[in-house]
């Protein structure tokens, strides 16, 4: 994918990222609908009136798994954190914690080399471009 696509689908991931915690819900939404079975696991923070209402709560965290390594999005009490590691089986070779800007590039970067050999990829990228 050039490189320019990788900035359009850059772009499109921060689209709306002002409200952080839509921005989150919307985004893992999205992924889990697009990306293989099990490639996005969303946790939730559900409050008792959550689960007295039958709510599934809000975003928590956000973790997405494509080839080695695993992309990761923490929210608590409004802030987001990023982690970005690599892992081999199940084995963590290497972590570290970025911004969510440098996050979003790096989920762009690998939604983009996953496309490659990916069509199910390439349907996520399209959904997320449009």
């Amino acid at each position: 994918m050039p490189e320019r696509d990788v900035a359009s689908l850059a772009a499109a991931l921060r689209r709306d990222s002002a409200d952080l915690d839509l921005y989150v819900r919307v985004l893992s939404a999205n992924l889990a609908d697009s990306l293989p079975a099990g490639a996005v696991r969303v946790g939730r923070r559900r409050s008792v009136a959550d689960r007295l209402a039958g709510r599934e709560g809000s975003v928590a965290e956000v973790d997405v798994v494509l080839g080695e390594q695993r992309l990761s999005l923490r929210v608590d009490g409004g802030r987001v954190t990023g982690e970005i590691s690599h892992e081999v089986r199940g084995i963590v070779l290497s972590r570290r914690p970025v911004g969510v800007d440098e996050w979003i590039d790096a989920l762009a970067r690998s939604l983009a080399e996953e496309a490659a050999s990916n069509a199910r990829a390439r349907e996520a990228i399209e959904r997320l471009l449009t």
